[in-house]
């Protein structure tokens, strides 16, 4: 009896359900509800497919370290076509995303019109293909970092496969070139997509020289206008933020500042360290595990714990 009340929808709850139902989606399409948190595509485009780009992530995973990713069994021979084939397909994904990415900008400002948006997005993602190269090259020092920093490496296929560091850095580098191309949301997506996965948070406008190494990194936060140099070794839970956000006289905070640290080369930091603000950390210092800084760091420095 009352699994045919529920088959046939004839249940005593049925029409309060259907009252619930029609009381919500009318609450829910009021336009004072859904004003601040409803995006309406503006010529035709829709917002950029995270499904694509997690696609798109892959495939570059595969031309970035060939045999670790995708085909695990290409050979020098084939290599050429493999990754031909991988790098065209980006380059068209990737063009693509950045048209939808201007298209979601064209909508915040109230712009009606886009002029060679196609042609810009494609002459964009030409040229952040051209940087593959280098985008490589500094990944491979990256994981030599992570091989000589840590005793518990076997190899540097491990590296590659396993760290979490080497897999928010590589979505760091990528989306790093995407940002200074100037290409809208996109480079916030790509290091997003990592940041999920390992905890590891670096904003794509950071600047970060080569032999970098997080170990472990779970909790790492690296803020957008933080430099640091070449052969530096951070660990789990430190965080490289800003102290204060300035302020307009409209009480809006004021964007596009110095406002992170920087950290000189051959710098240590060990987890749980907090530094705050445009500071200067100098080269060759090593910074203690949960000190909070605040100040400039002098060159060979060690601030620890009292």
């Amino acid at each position: 009896m009352l699994q045919r009340m529920v088959e046939d929808g004839s249940g005593p709850w049925e029409e309060s359900r259907q009252k619930i139902l029609d009381q919500v989606i009318s609450d829910l399409c009021r336009p004072d509800s859904y004003r601040e948190v409803y995006y309406r595509p503006e010529h035709g485009q829709p917002m950029p497919s995270v499904q694509v780009l997690t696609e798109m992530m892959e495939l570059l995973k595969t031309v970035l370290f060939p045999g670790y990713f995708g085909n695990s069994e290409i050979s020098v021979a084939s290599m050429p076509y493999y990754l031909g084939a991988n790098v065209d397909r980006v380059y068209r994904m990737l063009g693509e995303q950045i048209r939808r990415g201007y298209c979601f900008v064209c909508q915040l400002n109230d712009q009606q019109e886009c002029e060679n948006c196609e042609d810009v997005s494609m002459h964009l993602a030409g040229t952040f293909i051209s940087k593959l190269p280098k985008i490589r090259s500094c990944l491979a020092t990256d994981v030599k970092a992570a091989f000589q920093g840590d005793p518990a490496a076997k190899s540097l296929g491990e590296i590659i496969f396993c760290y979490p560091s080497i897999l928010a850095l590589t979505h760091y580098r990528i989306a790093h070139e995407l940002y200074h191309l100037q290409v809208d949301l996109i480079p916030r997506i790509i290091t997003e997509m990592s940041h999920s996965r390992t905890g590891i948070d670096i904003h794509p406008g950071a600047e970060i020289g080569r032999y970098f190494f997080i170990d472990h990194g779970t909790g790492t936060v690296i803020g957008e206008t933080s430099v640091i140099g070449e052969n530096v070794r951070l660990y789990q839970g430190v965080t490289l933020g800003a102290k204060s956000f300035p302020q307009d006289e409209s009480g809006m905070l004021i964007k596009d500042i110095p406002r992170h640290p920087i950290v000189e080369d051959n710098v240590i930091i060990y987890s749980g360290a907090t530094i705050l603000g445009r500071v200067t950390i100098g080269k060759d210092s090593v910074i203690g595990g949960n000190v909070w800084v605040t100040e400039d760091v002098a060159q060979g420095s060690r601030v620890l714990q009292k």
